[in-house]
């Protein structure tokens, strides 16, 4: 049996088949069958699911106000917050990222990964909660569909060809050496253009990761002096550390959030409009 919170600070910021909710018993998540294969739901997929469905609950009636009226009228602080996140993501960095008229048509697609990322890191917050983005395998899929916007758009833009030949700039060296360099080049930009989108995905695990693990940490000296005088000195001072520490991560949950989108929209911004 896997342990709980309470026995182990840091099982919240590892997957596994279990949920542990304050105040409840561990609850093991049931495997799914199909036929003969037994598949096995885990937190973070589970912490994924609920992503999805605060996202359906925020967009689709937010949506259906705008196609009503025309234009948004303000409705309640939940509307007003989400417009302008909104409008922060369109004006503050797809637009000056990739450009006006380019950039309405993946505004989509930021929109999604701004808010995936944002209510991913906020859940980890909660008692009980979990960040799906302190799991590589997440933030790996993530930086994948990113690659793959890039280069599709890349390649709709200059064509199949132009967009990898494009890739090698200008090389203003002897005609003789030119060839060695060109292949060379287009070695290390096709390189660098996977490396950077491994980055990204390892950027944001590493962030949302690290702060869980110092905060269950921080959190983790309480046990360690239970039973002792110590108790009286460790508990205020772990719980102060901690406070503080969840106020700074929830400032990394909107700056992560703000980071993976801004270099998305920058790295489709140079695919379209390469120099």
């Amino acid at each position: 049996m896997a342990a709980g919170h309470g026995s182990n600070p840091l099982s919240h910021v590892v997957d596994g088949p279990t949920i542990d909710l304050p105040f409840l018993p561990e609850w093991h998540i049931p495997p799914i069958h199909v036929g003969s294969y037994v598949f096995q739901p885990t937190r973070f997929m589970v912490m994924e699911l609920v992503v999805a469905l605060l996202m359906l609950l925020v967009m689709i009636p937010l949506a259906r106000h705008v196609a009503r009226v025309g234009k948004h009228v303000p409705r309640g602080p939940l509307n007003n917050l989400a417009e302008a996140l909104l409008l922060f993501v369109r004006d503050g960095i797809a637009r000056p990222s990739i450009g006006g008229h380019d950039a309405d048509k993946f505004l989509p697609y930021l929109w999604t990964v701004f808010f995936f990322v944002l209510f991913s890191n906020l859940l980890g917050l909660f008692p009980g909660g979990a960040s799906a983005t302190g799991n590589i395998n997440v933030t790996a899929v993530l930086a994948l569909m990113t690659l793959g916007t890039v280069i599709l758009a890349g390649m709709r833009q200059m064509g199949p060809v132009g967009f990898w030949l494009g890739l090698v700039p200008h090389l203003d060296v002897p005609a003789w050496l030119k060839p060695f360099l060109w292949v060379l080049m287009l070695v290390i930009e096709v390189a660098g253009l996977f490396i950077r989108h491994i980055v990204l995905s390892i950027r944001l695990f590493a962030n949302m990761l690290a702060g869980h693990i110092v905060l269950t940490v921080i959190l983790g000296f309480i046990l360690q002096a239970l039973g002792s005088w110590l108790i009286m000195v460790v508990a205020p001072a772990s719980i102060a550390g901690a406070l503080g520490l969840y106020f700074l991560e929830l400032l990394v949950a909107v700056l992560q959030a703000y980071i993976f989108t801004f270099l998305s929209a920058l790295f489709i911004g140079a695919a379209v409009h390469p120099h």
